[in-house]
Order: structure tokens, then sequence, then C-alpha cells
């Protein structure tokens, strides 16, 4: 059974980019193994009382990733201990518990203990611009890359490492869908700028498990509960803009033409 490892920085960050791909990975038999960086703590309220439950935020959103984990097909999850640092130029961004402040090789060691329990053969990670520049984000990546040059200095690495991407040209798509029909994109799909089309190396087809990907979304109901736009936007342009997961190959060799249909291609 190969393995699938992704890392992500904040509960319901795998189901909005990797979930189909997590969740194809499962029906194809394969093992799935998510890190989660944070426990989300500095992330919205919804249909909550935020006064009085935003110390508790941490555990909730921890119960929602195992929601979602459960319909994804998650077969371990794991969190690295760190403290959400909030989006960029956040006071929190300085917490000294937050995963901004902490130290890389730390974080890389503590990732590099699951690398080594799982040897997984895929990996996947945000790309070097956070997909939108949040500071977990870019931690997420440059602590994946440190944990990968450890292993790899004991002998070991995966048959392939993939970064999320999303095509430039796909940003301009979606935007102008948008514009058209009235929708008011979440704050993270309006920053995205998008890597330039001819750096897309894979795409995973899950337009046939977008409901389960959806239902995994509103897992997550603390910050995309079914009145928020991510949900109310599947009829008109979910499909465009979740339907197919886009990845960059940064380590390994691409199988068959280009873009690979699986992150298991050849492996």
């Amino acid at each position: 059974m190969s393995t699938l490892l992704l890392v992500h920085a904040h509960p319901d960050d795998e189901c909005i980019t990797t979930g189909g791909a997590m969740l194809r990975a499962h029906l194809d038999g394969h093992r799935v193994v998510l890190v989660t960086a944070t426990r989300g703590e500095e992330g919205e309220m919804h249909n909550m009382n935020s006064a009085g439950l935003r110390a508790q935020l941490g555990k909730i959103r921890s119960q929602e990733l195992r929601e979602c984990c459960a319909i994804l097909g998650v077969d371990r999850q794991e969190f690295l201990g760190y403290r959400d640092s909030g989006t960029a130029g956040a006071r929190s961004n300085q917490d000294p518990r937050s995963f901004n402040r902490a130290p890389l090789t730390e974080a890389a060691q503590r990732l590099a203990v699951l690398l080594r329990e799982e040897r997984p053969d895929v990996i996947v990670t945000y790309g070097a611009d956070g997909t939108y520049g949040h500071p977990d984000h870019l931690k997420a990546h440059d602590t994946t890359l440190a944990a990968l040059d450890i292993v790899a200095g004991e002998g070991w690495q995966p048959r392939k490492v993939y970064l999320h991407a999303v095509p430039r040209s796909f940003v301009q798509t979606i935007i102008g869908v948008a514009a058209g029909t009235g929708i008011q994109l979440p704050g993270e799909l309006a920053q995205i700028r998008g890597v330039p089309d001819e750096e897309i190396t894979t795409a995973v087809d899950a337009t046939d498990l977008l409901d389960q990907k959806l239902a995994a979304c509103i897992a997550h109901s603390s910050q995309m509960h079914p009145g928020l736009p991510l949900a109310m936007m599947a009829a008109q342009i979910f499909e465009l803009a979740f339907g197919v997961e886009r990845f960059v190959l940064l380590r390994g060799e691409l199988n068959g033409e280009r873009p690979e249909r699986s992150l298991f291609a050849g492996v």
C-alpha cells in the first residue's frame, strides 16, 4: 500500500485545496496521512458565541477536523503542536507559541519524526507563496522542505513531492465568473495570484467527488457553515473552482504525458 502524506497549516485547509486528491487516493487503496501544524485558534467563528467559545476554538476545530477526515478517508491525522499565527500582520503572528515564530529546525524535526514513521511515497504541501501568503502556509512549505532535507541526509526520500498550485489563468477565470454572477469570493480566493500555467505538472480531477468534498468542507462548520459563500456557490461555480486540484511536482519524476492525472503516477 502506497502512502500519501499532506502537510497543512490549519483545520479546513486540507479539504479546500486537496480534499479531492485525498479522497481519490483513499478510494484507490492508498494510505492517507494528514499532518496539521496548528489547531486554528485564530480562525473565524460562525454560528457561535465568539466571546464565550473563543478560548475553546482549538478544541472545536480539532473535532471538526476529525469529522472531515472521516469523510475524506484519512487513515492518520497528527498535529505538529503549534498555535495558529493568524493572518499576515496580525498581532498573533508574534505569539511565541505560534507556528510563525517556531524555530524552523524544531518544526522540521517534529515533522521528520512522522516522515520516518510513515515513509510516504508521495508528499504534498503548499507552494513557496503559501497559495495566498498566510504566514502558517509559508511556514508549512519551509518546514516540509527542511524535514525532507533531514531525512534525505539519513538516506531516505519519498518518490514524489508536490506543491499545491492554482493556475494564474484559472484565477482570472474565477474572478470573472464571480463578478458575472454577483458572488463575493471568500477572502482567501480573492488574494490568490496563482502560478504560471506552464508550471502546472499534475491535475487531479475530482468533479465526481464534489459532494463528498463539499461535505468535508462543511464539517468545518465554525469556519464555513452552509450560509457562507463557499457552500452557497456550489450550484454555480463550486465545480469550476474546486473540481480539479492542481499541483507542481517539486521532487521526483513525471510519469507519462503532462499534466499527470494522479499524484501516484509512476509510483
